[in-house]
């Protein structure tokens, strides 16, 4: 195993708030980036006091998603603040940003100065709406994303409201996901092409994930609806009540996956049956499928019906809360969360663990979200060779 990391002498600006910008930054720094975010002097970023406080003050969501960075204040508007902000761009290979459009450039700090600073620059963009485009000035987070990509529409019971899905920032960490898989290809060609710009929408990660309905739309006109418990091309393929009132989610995606189904309802003739034999026929007599797999699973506890379809080699879990996931075998066995120690108050936060898992060069959570401005001497003195008087006179004047 390699003790060094594949991004190790890579160095990241973020400039980003929230999620979605610094979401890219944490991936990469997840994996040897040296991650520097920039915040504003006395504010920080908004997410430092969104959710829940830890015994630091911090969010916890703060602690975990702006791990192993760097915090160093500085007030892009002054015009030092915006000098000493070119000073660590001519240092960096990649910058993280989510202002809305235009912003950058209003602060004289858009591509073409930048690029001016340091032309192998790699410049990460997430917006709402994206660079360009009529919508492009409208502000954007991840609900939005969510209804314009097409997710909300179909989130929800039939004839019901939409509803928002699982109630998380899905787009902003999709969104922040393609931000690092965009930053890794603009390193990879960087050589050949010089630095780039990554232009990503969030509603656009959403849409990405549609499967087939833009090409099913174009061809048919087929307008998916909400359908709640289940899927619309197969079946049974949904979420099952049981008998102790927990769930189970179920998925027979093949013909063989239903005789397996079949078999564990101790009836195996179904299986063959003409009425339910394809994919087609199930969905076309969905109702009566359903209903028979419904009928097994409020007969049997929750565990019991996972327990059984496992056995009988048919896709089954039951639908985890976060209490179940903290006590099952498998996230532990497997490391999917991990401890870390937060230092100043001794607390123990679980995090998720670094995503992809790598058998020579897996990533580490080195330390967990900073505090505000936390590095500001090391940055601006052992970086950019500022002296003390001259960092003392950056924060009188609010610069810093």
């Amino acid at each position: 195993m390699s003790e060094k990391l594949p991004l190790a002498g890579v160095r990241v600006i973020d400039l980003a708030t929230f999620i979605a910008g610094p979401f890219t930054a944490a991936v990469l720094s997840e994996f040897g980036a040296e991650v520097i975010k920039v915040e504003q002097p006395g504010l920080g970023d908004p997410l430092r006091k969104f959710g829940s406080p830890s015994k630091r003050g911090d969010g916890y969501a703060w602690l975990s998603e702006q791990r192993n960075k760097k915090s160093v204040t500085l007030d892009l508007r002054q015009p030092e603040g915006a000098a000493l902000f070119k000073r660590l761009v001519a240092e960096a290979d990649i910058l993280c940003e989510n202002f809305r459009p235009g912003t950058m450039e209003k602060w004289g700090l858009g591509p073409d100065a930048l690029k001016a600073v340091n032309p192998g620059l790699v410049m990460v963009r997430i917006s709402g709406y994206g660079q360009k485009g009529p919508y492009k000035d409208r502000p954007g987070f991840a609900r939005i994303a969510h209804a314009f990509g097409g997710l909300t529409h179909l989130t929800g019971v039939p004839g019901g409201p939409p509803l928002t899905p699982g109630s998380t920032s899905l787009a902003d960490y999709i969104s922040g996901l393609y931000g690092a898989v965009g930053a890794l290809l603009a390193l990879r060609s960087r050589e050949e092409a010089g630095g780039q710009v990554i232009d990503i929408a969030l509603y656009e990660s959403i849409f990405r994930v549609l499967d087939e309905m833009a090409p099913l739309y174009a061809a048919t006109g087929f307008v998916r609806p909400r359908l709640g418990l289940m899927t619309s091309n197969v079946c049974p393929h949904g979420h099952f009540e049981c008998g102790d009132g927990g769930w189970v989610a179920i998925a027979c995606t093949s013909d063989k996956m239903w005789r397996r189904m079949a078999a564990v309802l101790g009836r195996e003739a179904l299986g063959e049956d003409e009425r339910y034999a394809t994919s087609a026929k199930r969905v076309e007599h969905r109702d009566d499928v359903e209903a028979m797999v419904t009928a097994f699973t409020l007969s049997l506890p929750r565990d019991r019906v996972v327990e059984t379809c496992n056995a009988g080699g048919v896709p089954t879990s039951p639908v985890y809360s976060i209490a179940d996931i903290f006590e099952d075998p498998h996230y532990q066995a497997r490391g999917t969360l991990k401890e870390v120690v937060e230092p100043e108050t001794g607390e123990e936060v679980h995090v998720p663990n670094v995503l992809p898992a790598m058998s020579e060069t897996p990533g580490r959570i080195e330390s967990l979200g900073p505090r505000l401005g936390a590095h500001n001497d090391e940055v601006y003195g052992d970086l950019l060779g500022l002296s003390a008087d001259e960092r003392d006179a950056l924060r009188e004047k609010g610069v810093i």
